[in-house]
């Protein structure tokens, strides 16, 4: 960036925090950061653009964003829950603004827990009716969008989709009860806090020029696109962030049993004594860290490593979404 300072250092800061990330990380890391999620957001608009291009149009729409990820049909099943969710919130607001209220028709304000739909998805337990209920998200590529006759839904029916999201959703769940199994009252609080930050909530301008709205793509963003943006730009910071903590704790491992080899001359690992001088405090992730998750998480699936030993010339893998 121009002035090398990273405009969403605070909102990066939050998902960190909210990721894992206790200690207060630097200006270069945040700034690595929001560099490679402004790469990825821009490479996310390019071939969207190339989509719409082939349908014969200018403007991108919801479901060229959602191609692009489609082979991740957890991340799907959580962004289409994160959208029904926003749909169920706007009917009950233009509800309100009838003046129907939310004591005549039993609705209840909601919070969609910021970007991080698998903290918060909907409603609390009990302010969910028929009336506002969670309407389905169809894509063009489902099957049954093949057929003009539609299937009646079951409650009891879920698909493999919804079964792997609720697999990383409760894995989430877990890990941020184990975050916040020692805090007390404010710490929470400010936990819950940061759960709210975006790039895009209230920063609609800003967003869209650090975008490259009429830049990257002449197209004019909707509400939609910029919500589904946002939401991929949490889970981006989310999954760097996370898989920096794991490179950060296999490097802090191995300086420590090197250290205790290069005294000892043994491999054995000593433990800690009782009269031993308390650890120092654990020290952020440093760009290094974000570099090497990032590279990790560019490797390739298996089934794109066929034949990759053939030499290519001059060809290079492209950017992979992650």
């Amino acid at each position: 960036m121009a002035d090398n300072k990273a405009k969403y250092r605070t909102e990066i800061q939050q998902m960190m925090f909210v990721s894992g990330e206790t200690a207060d990380p630097s200006l270069e890391t945040t700034t690595m950061i929001e560099n490679i999620v402004q790469q990825q957001v821009i490479e996310m608009l390019t071939r969207a653009t190339a989509l719409a291009a082939r349908r014969g149009t200018r403007t991108i729409t919801t479901d060229d964003l959602i191609f692009l990820i489609r082979h991740d049909r957890a991340k799907v099943s959580r962004l289409r829950t994160f959208l029904s969710w926003k749909d169920v919130r706007k009917s009950a607001k233009d509800s309100d603004d009838k003046g129907a209220g939310g004591g005549a028709d039993g609705v209840d304000e909601f919070d969609l827990g910021g970007n991080d739909p698998t903290l918060g998805t909907g409603p609390a337990v009990g302010t969910r009716n028929n009336k506002n209920k969670k309407a389905k998200v169809g894509l063009p590529w489902d099957v049954s969008s093949f057929y003009s006759e539609q299937v009646p839904e079951r409650e009891d029916e879920e698909d493999e989709e919804e079964e792997e999201m609720t697999a990383a959703t409760l894995e989430r769940l877990r890990q941020a009860d184990e975050r916040t199994r020692g805090m007390n009252a404010a710490e929470y609080l400010h936990f819950s806090e940061c759960r709210q930050a975006s790039f895009t909530f209230r920063k609609g301008k800003r967003f869209r020029e650090w975008a490259g709205f009429g830049v990257v793509t002449d197209s004019k963003p909707n509400d939609d696109i910029v919500d589904i943006l946002g939401f991929l730009t949490y889970e981006i910071v989310t999954l760097l962030t996370e898989e920096a903590l794991k490179v950060k704790a296999s490097e802090d491992a191995t300086k420590v049993e090197g250290g205790d080899e290069e005294k000892t001359g043994r491999k054995r690992r000593r433990e800690p004594g009782l009269f031993d001088a308390p650890e120092e405090a654990r020290k952020p992730v440093g760009p290094r860290h974000i570099q090497e998750a990032f590279r990790r998480l560019q490797e390739p699936e298996l089934k794109a490593r066929y034949m990759s030993h053939i030499p290519k010339g001059s060809w290079q893998r492209p950017l992979k979404l992650i």
